[in-house]
């Protein structure tokens, strides 16, 4: 244990005795660290990095929104470049890495950088992830230990760099050291860097930037889509390289770290969470897909850089501290992450929150990590592999702390983990994730709703799941056209030696369910996805079940549960008439708890009544049409947040106080002018022409598709631009933003 760090001798106030970035208590749970301290002092000075350190997550996006006020560029003028080596990597050179530099230099840059990526081409580059990480795995699994973050996590992301950026196996060594030395070159700008080893990193990394430049050089006229082709390649509209192959290198180890150590850290803190939350892992085993959630809710707990920082170009206060132009503010992203102001449970590990991504760990603003559409792809992707492979994977000593101990980045140096080497058999039997069912038995259920009972032919267990689950369902259509359609199980999750669907006959529907009505019969095989579900049944007190017409299949299962579970529940079931409401007679062994609500007899649910006053622990479950989904929206907007869980048919209509109207751009560069619907994005009409677009967030969040406008008013609808920069109106986000209202044409730079 270290021991508490002495009062500052600089005069700075306030300063936090209980706070040390070096002690064992940070490197265990950063968080919970700045937990600890985070109400007496939201911000306080810490002399051992000279900066203020900024814990509450308003204050985080008021210094990371606004570049201008707080600069970036200390970051990297702060690296002295040792004289030997400045005739290579000289001064200025050192200070455009992207992390540590500011508009207009950083937006060129990053124009650059970001074509390198687009979130397709990562989704692209998923199977050849999947594909690294079982051929790693392969390697190690009959030892039956080790440790994972060298012999998996850090060997998964440095393979992944390797395919991004076109390099064969034999650079592996060289990306690995090269990741360690610009960490050390990084974090000497903000923590002492002592000899002998400062000039043996500055060496080594001197000369990887001149093997990088060659690398570089030969791929200047490439059409590969590999990161340092498309970056060599880009040029402006005189035909010039926009970027010298220098920076570029420089760049490129800049994503040599980012690219390799913080995933490979999340992908290991994940092993952690899990372990202390198994019923997170159980269901991510279960549902594949939720290896994404699972992923975000790790690094939103415990981001794998803890920092971000900044200089403050102003006197300000903040929390009560004061402030000087000149000062370093370090943004604890760990801090903002648990922040209870804005977080519900925020130091709870619960992979099912209602948005998984609203979290600062890849920061915000013009500097938000761009690498993140890849660590979000290969963060999930190598997880997922690794529980299909070795599901029994446990961590020897969770309270292990073998950490470089740097504030700006705790890196674990070891995860020393144990298996079962019978994972290995049981992984090669594993079903894949479709499955070849019989149907058992088809019901009438109602008029115009049937039921599919679907068996395994060999009579085998089916994958497990839980209420709210649905399968996809391959039917067959014209022409040997295959049509997926989604439907909710609505069998007992209990019960896994069959599934069963229900569906409705829809005549103006896509045609899947009369495929189903007039062509699927017992005894025919259809093929079936695993289990997924986006409609979970989650654990309270007290429920309310509104259904719907055939909304009621998802409830059956959920009603089963509570049941079970011996909790109070009540169930209110609309239809259209008597005859079309299914399963009535399976309802009816509940007695008066279930309400049945036929329109053409008692007209529509009395949702004034149900929700009028606020029931406490209750939770809402509703499916159905969506005229009853807005309603019990608008009904139950009174309740406590995230009390309404809904399921929808359809994607939720977005509603405005007023009506957008199509509008004109004319795209300076190529010449092209696109009409803009009112319900589309400058981005979409961009692309139906052909024009080369860049995106991410499509939200407004990310700073992706920023967009120079030489004229016209902009209706400003993005998060990123601050206030005074929308009004100067120089540049916009064209997947969110429009033309103001009366401005009939834009002209943007592109």
């Amino acid at each position: 244990m270290t021991s508490a760090p002495a009062a500052p001798a600089t005069g700075k106030c306030p300063f936090n005795h209980g706070f040390d970035a070096m002690g064992d208590d940070y490197f265990a749970d950063p968080a919970a660290h700045f937990g600890s301290v985070r109400d007496e002092t939201p911000t306080f000075f810490y002399p051992h990095l000279n900066a203020w350190i900024i814990t509450r997550r308003e204050d985080a996006l008021t210094v990371l929104g606004d570049w201008k006020k707080f600069s970036s560029a200390a970051n990297s003028a702060m690296i002295e470049v040792p004289e030997e080596h400045q005739h290579i990597i000289s001064p200025d050179l050192i200070s455009r890495v992207l992390v540590g530099s500011d508009p207009q230099g950083h937006t060129i840059a990053r124009g650059v950088a970001q074509l390198g990526f687009l979130q397709e081409d990562m989704d692209a580059l998923e199977p050849e992830i999947e594909a690294r990480a079982h051929r790693i795995i392969d390697s190690f699994e009959a030892n039956g230990k080790g440790n994972l973050l060298e012999d998996y996590c850090l060997e998964l992301t440095t393979q992944t760099l390797l395919a991004h950026m076109g390099l064969g196996y034999e650079y592996a060594d060289f990306i690995k050291q090269l990741r360690d030395d610009f960490f050390q070159v990084l974090a000497s700008a903000q923590e002492p860097f002592e000899e002998p080893m400062r000039s043996i990193v500055w060496k080594r990394y001197t000369e990887s930037n001149l093997t990088l430049r060659e690398i570089i050089e030969s791929r200047r006229e490439s059409d590969a889509r590999d990161l340092i082709s498309i970056m060599a390649s880009q040029k402006n509209e005189d035909g010039q390289y926009v970027l010298g192959a220098d920076q570029i290198a420089i760049h490129l180890t800049e994503f040599a770290a980012a690219g390799t150590d913080t995933t490979a850290q999340a992908m290991a803190n994940a092993l952690l969470f899990l372990q202390d939350n198994p019923e997170a892992k159980d269901d991510a085993i279960l549902e594949p897909e939720l290896w994404t959630r699972v992923f975000e809710e790790t690094v939103r707990r415990r981001p794998s850089s803890t920092f971000a920082s900044r200089m403050s170009m102003i006197d300000v206060e903040l929390s009560g501290a004061k402030i000087k132009k000149g000062d370093m503010v370090w943004i604890a992203l760990a801090s903002t992450n648990t922040d209870p102001d804005y977080v519900e449970e925020p130091f709870a590990f619960d992979i099912h929150r209602p948005d998984p991504e609203d979290h600062l760990a890849f920061s915000t603003g013009r500097h938000k990590c761009l690498g993140n559409p890849l660590a979000r792809v290969q963060g999930a992707a190598g997880l997922k592999v690794l529980f299909e492979r070795l599901p029994s994977v446990t961590v020897d000593d969770p309270e292990a702390l073998d950490f470089v101990r740097f504030a700006l980045l705790p890196a674990r140096r070891s995860l020393w983990v144990t298996w079962d080497v019978a994972d290995i058999e049981r992984s090669k039997q594993q079903v894949v994730r479709t499955l070849n069912l019989t149907v058992a038995q088809r019901r009438e259920e109602s008029d115009g709703v049937i039921s599919l009972t679907l068996r395994h032919p060999d009579g085998g267990e089916l994958p497990a799941w839980k209420p709210g689950a649905h399968l996809d369902l391959h039917l067959p259509g014209e022409d040997g056209e295959t049509l997926l359609r989604q439907y909710s199980l609505s069998s007992d999750s209990h019960d896994r030696s069959s599934y069963r669907v229900a569906i409705l006959r829809e005549a103006d529907g896509r045609g899947g369910s009369m495929t189903a009505h007039d062509r699927v019969r017992e005894g025919d095989t259809l093929t079936v996805s695993w289990p997924r579900n986006n409609f979970r049944f989650v654990e309270s007190s007290n429920y309310l079940f509104l259904a719907g017409g055939i909304g009621i299949t998802p409830i059956l299962a959920m009603i089963r549960e509570a049941e079970k579970a011996g909790k109070k529940w009540r169930l209110v079931y609309g239809g259209r008439t008597r005859a079309s409401m299914a399963f009535t007679e399976e309802l009816a062994a509940y007695g008066d708890r279930v309400q049945l609500v036929p329109q053409d007899e008692f007209g529509h649910l009395d949702l004034s009544s149900l929700l009028g006053e606020p029931a406490e622990d209750t939770l809402i479950y509703c499916c159905g049409p969506e005229g009853l989904l807005q309603a019990v929206e608008a009904g139950s907007a009174h309740w406590p947040k995230n009390s309404l869980r809904l399921e929808r048919f359809s994607p939720k209509p977005i509603t405005r106080d007023y009506d957008d109207e199509p509008f004109e751009v004319e795209f300076t560069e190529s010449g092209t002018t696109v009409t803009v619907g009112a319900e589309a994005s400058i981005l979409d009409a961009a692309a139906r022409a052909g024009l080369s677009v860049i995106s991410s967030c499509k939200e407004g969040t990310c700073g992706t598709c920023e967009t120079p406008v030489v004229s016209g008013d902009v209706d400003h609808r993005d998060s990123i631009l601050t206030p005074d920069e929308q009004a100067t109106n120089d540049t916009m986000m064209t997947c969110v933003s429009r033309a103001a209202r009366g401005c009939g044409k834009l002209l943007l730079k592109r």
